[in-house]
Parts: structure tokens; C-alpha cells; sequence
């Protein structure tokens, strides 16, 4: 493993110690610092490069890391969702988690935060275009969250996937399935407080025909959410959004 690791480094590392620049930048991008170098070179190494290895060279790539990187992904979506959406069957909770896990989303994550960028790839698979295509960025995006699990445990896997991946669900399922915020907040007040949320106008500006509602919704006495709109089932569904986030981050 170690003449593995060094096959690698030799190649892309240029010989100096730790962590390259460019890898420093990509784990400011992730929020996340590795406490070796060679973990997250694993991570972001494309198969490509082994037809650049010497002869006798042993390389690694990243597919044993994506494939350890899909199962603490399906592990930490699917006990996300069982606490966002108590009253959900089996069913619906295995509708959204592949939603949130699919291809397209993961590729369009992997490309916001940058990954393209920092993937390690053959001369060739660079002019080819490899790093653009779906099934790569979602490939490395998921050997990321394993390397991150096996360097920081399940706690630092769970932070990223949380903030980085699951951070937009309700955006996301909404595309989908035309969310219903209130129903989903009153499902999780019920089980969790065993009360309803209690939605008040804060305000009502603007002319008779044009009027935006400001409306407030309270769990226990506590206002956890706002909301506008140009009526009050939209300002009170914008309101219930809002604190479902709120319940679910300090959950």
C-alpha cells in the first residue's frame, strides 16, 4: 500500500511534503481537513492514471472509496429523512432518498462545490472531457464522503453530507413532489411535541388588490418560522418552510 501511496504521489505531489496547495484550497471547498495527504489523493484519482504508472508501478483509484462513500450516503439520507418526515412509510421515505442520491443531484454537487477542478486524471481523460460527465463527478463526490468517513469517522461524514448535500432537500423534493411545508410541519410537531403549530398575520401591506401577508408560526409558544405572500395559504406555507428548517437543524 505504501509504494501505492508513494507511486501516486510521486507522480502528482512533485515531491514535497503534505498537502499541495491545490488540495489545501479543496478541503477549504469541503470543509474538511484530512489528517494525511494520501487519503484524499485516493479519493479524487480517476482510473485513468494507471495507464501513466512505470512498469511495476501499482496504483490506486478511487472506486473502493466510492463504494464504501454510497453506503454511509445511504446510511446518513436515510436516517435524516425517518427524523424529517416522521409519519412517512417505507415507501415514501424510499422515494426521497433516491431523489436526494441520484445521479443528477449528486453530479450537480459534486460541480458547485468545484470537484472538477481538483480531480486527478490521465492527459487524456482530461481532453476527453471525463471530468464533465455525471457518473464521474457523483463517482468521486461519494469516494470523498468515504475517505472523509474513514478519516474522521462517521460524526465528520454525517457534517458534510448534512451541510453539503442534504442542505436543500426541501428545494429539492419539492421539485418532485410539490412538498406541502404545513402538512409536513404539523406530521413533525405532533410527533415530536405532540402539538400543532399555530400560524398568526404578523402584517398585511399593500393595496386591496395587490396585499402581501407576513405571517408567523409558533411550536410551543416559540416562533420558528416567517413567511410572505400574496395570500395567506402561501405566506403560511413559506412560513411552516422556514421552520422546518429551523426544527431540523437543531435536531
Amino acid at each position: 500500500m505504501l509504494r501505492i501511496i508513494q507511486a501516486l504521489r510521486n507522480i502528482f505531489m512533485s515531491g514535497r511534503k503534505g498537502f499541495e496547495p491545490h488540495l489545501i484550497e479543496f478541503q477549504d471547498k469541503i470543509a474538511y481537513n484530512f489528517r494525511e495527504p494520501d487519503r484524499l489523493i485516493e479519493a479524487l484519482t480517476h482510473r485513468s492514471t494507471l495507464g501513466e504508472l512505470k512498469p511495476g508501478e501499482v496504483g490506486v483509484t478511487y472506486e473502493r472509496l466510492e463504494f464504501l462513500g454510497d453506503s454511509v450516503l445511504a446510511l446518513v439520507t436515510s436516517v435524516y429523512l425517518m427524523y424529517a418526515f416522521p409519519l412517512d412509510d417505507e415507501g415514501q421515505l424510499t422515494k426521497k432518498k433516491s431523489l436526494l442520491v441520484s445521479k443528477n443531484v449528486l453530479a450537480r454537487k459534486a460541480e458547485a462545490i468545484g470537484f472538477k477542478k481538483y480531480m486527478i486524471l490521465s492527459e487524456n481523460a482530461v481532453k476527453g472531457g471525463v471530468a464533465d460527465q455525471d457518473s464521474v463527478l457523483t463517482a468521486v463526490l461519494e469516494s470523498v464522503i468515504g475517505a472523509i468517513y474513514l478519516d474522521g469517522g462517521l460524526d465528520a461524514a454525517t457534517l458534510f453530507i448534512e451541510e453539503r448535500i442534504l442542505n436543500d432537500m426541501d428545494e429539492i423534493l419539492e421539485h418532485r413532489d410539490h412538498i406541502n411545508y404545513k402538512s409536513i410541519l404539523q406530521e413533525w410537531t405532533q410527533a415530536k411535541y405532540r402539538s400543532y403549530p399555530l400560524y398568526r398575520v404578523k402584517s398585511t401591506t399593500g393595496p386591496e388588490h395587490d396585499k402581501i401577508f407576513v405571517i408567523e408560526v409558533k411550536v410551543g409558544g416559540d416562533i420558528i418560522g416567517k413567511g410572505r405572500g400574496k395570500s395567506k395559504k402561501d405566506a403560511e406555507q413559506m412560513a411552516a418552510k422556514e421552520g422546518l428548517h429551523k426544527l431540523r437543524k437543531s435536531h
